[in-house]
């Protein structure tokens, strides 16, 4: 996504936790493609955290028009093992650190867009990893609610990838396999969310919606309606 926005024109800002030498690659593949490009680390799971990355971020930059929400923590874990403090842990990296960035852009003085990157499966049911699930389940929840809360001065959309990457521990196989089931029957590419990503932030009359980059498998019905 940083190096598509990078071709489209923008000068990125690359948040990190842990993996600096991969941030400071991709914002160096960012400036040759003309552009600015900074890197920043953060650790999301820390309270205060997002509203210092901002500030941060809108310090070296000047001012931010897009914000994607892509950082995320999927550790394995099914209802019966789920405990106060892996749930806690999800929940703050993967939602309440979105909305303090989302909070702090409504804050701002320009208008802006916001993307948040959900997962296909929270129309399902992922019982291996329940607290990602609901972590999920409530950023979309709270996708919805900041297109309505933040609006106008802010356009807040989401992205729902289904098998586009394979988990830390899977290779091609895991999302030949995945891809097998959908009704393309196909896997899909990071292309194909950054292209959707573009989409979004281009488009000044859409907020409040969710794409599903998943091969139409969300299709396929939801447990939650």
């Amino acid at each position: 996504m940083a190096l598509r926005f990078a071709r489209e024109g923008a000068d990125v800002v690359i948040h990190y936790g842990q993996s600096r030498e991969a941030a400071e690659a991709t914002a160096q593949e960012v400036r040759d493609a003309g552009v600015q490009a900074w890197t920043l680390a953060a650790d999301l799971a820390l309270a205060g955290a997002a509203e210092k990355l901002w500030n941060a971020a809108h310090e070296v930059s000047g001012n931010i028009d897009v914000l994607v929400n892509s950082a995320s923590i999927f550790p394995a874990g099914t209802l019966d093992t789920l405990d106060e403090a892996t749930l806690l842990g999800n929940l703050r990296v993967n939602t309440l650190a979105p909305h303090g960035l989302l909070r702090c852009m409504a804050r701002s003085d320009r208008a802006g867009c916001a993307i948040n990157l959900l997962d296909s499966a929270m129309k399902t049911y992922d019982r291996g990893h329940v607290a990602y699930h609901l972590s999920k389940r409530a950023l979309y929840s709270l996708t919805r609610m900041a297109a309505v809360e933040y609006a106008p001065r802010l356009r807040v959309n989401g992205i729902a990838p289904g098998p586009v990457l394979p988990p830390p521990d899977a290779d091609a196989a895991y999302l030949e396999a995945r891809g097998a089931e959908t009704p393309l029957q196909a896997y899909g590419s990071p292309e194909h969310v950054a292209e959707a990503a573009v989409f979004l932030a281009r488009s000044t009359y859409v907020t409040g919606q969710v794409i599903y980059i998943d091969g139409g498998n969300h299709l396929k019905g939801s447990m939650y309606e």
